[in-house]
């Protein structure tokens, strides 16, 4: 999309964009019971009524591959998709059936409430509002929640790691959802996010300056080989506000 312009008789802000992470950050941190997870993931195998048909055993084939796709994520920033994750675990499997998996996950994707009044905020000051979202999961997902949850029309350009081939922390990836918000500069860009390594140390490399959201319990597997110092700390959403306006 193309980038928003200032209000009328306002110079361009020194914030040209905000772009958010997702999960951790624009919606609450929930604890997930991973191998709840790979069983509901398992459904969507093609199955034979064969004795060596363990809906468990795929599970666990799943639980580790999962593993493998999320290292190549943090350690080589390496993006994956649904259809990757049963590739690594040597299972055929049915799109059409991924809707036990879907039904797992909807009640951890509802949007914070302070996204609506935030995203209109930001807008009104001439800022773009951007999402970039390390994911294995398609667009349309993600977008289905954010239209559900009544907020789709405030972004202006979101990228999902699944349809791009890096992740955060690659410069890459922050260029990419720059480009999507119609950005230039990434000095004139804030990066928001839940993970020191991926969200606020990534965004530093990539020249955009970062706002940690310091409430989630990220998994030990999942923490990168450095954390970052983020250039200031919103306890909560709405404190983006004032944070923004201090570099206004």
């Amino acid at each position: 999309m193309a980038r928003r312009d200032a209000p009328q008789g306002r110079s361009a802000p020194a914030v040209e964009a905000v772009i958010f992470d997702w999960g951790g950050t624009l919606t609450r941190w929930h604890d997930v019971d991973f191998h709840a997870e790979s069983l509901a993931l398992a459904e969507a195998v093609r199955r034979t009524p064969t004795p060596d048909d363990d809906h468990h055993a795929h599970a666990a084939r799943l639980h580790a591959a999962g593993s493998v796709v999320w290292g190549r994520s943090r350690d080589h920033q390496e993006s994956a998709t649904i259809e990757d994750l049963f590739t690594e675990a040597g299972l055929d499997h049915d799109p059409e059936l991924l809707s036990a998996y879907y039904d797992f996950w909807e009640p951890h994707t509802l949007t914070d409430p302070e996204v609506e009044p935030l995203w209109h905020w930001l807008r009104a000051q001439g800022i773009a509002v951007g999402v970039l979202s390390n994911t294995i999961w398609p667009r349309a997902w993600h977008r289905g929640f954010f239209e559900r949850d009544g907020v789709l029309e405030l972004i202006d350009g979101d990228v999902y790691t699944s349809e791009i081939p890096w992740t955060k922390p690659s410069p890459l990836a922050f260029a990419a959802a720059m480009e999507a918000v119609g950005a230039s500069d990434a000095s004139r860009c804030v990066y928001v996010g839940d993970r020191l390594f991926d969200d606020v140390w990534g965004a530093q490399q990539a020249g955009l300056r970062a706002v940690h959201v310091p409430h989630s319990t990220i998994p030990v597997e999942q923490v990168g080989h450095t954390e970052g110092v983020p250039d200031a700390v919103a306890h909560r959403l709405s404190d983006l506000r004032d944070i923004v306006t201090g570099w206004l």
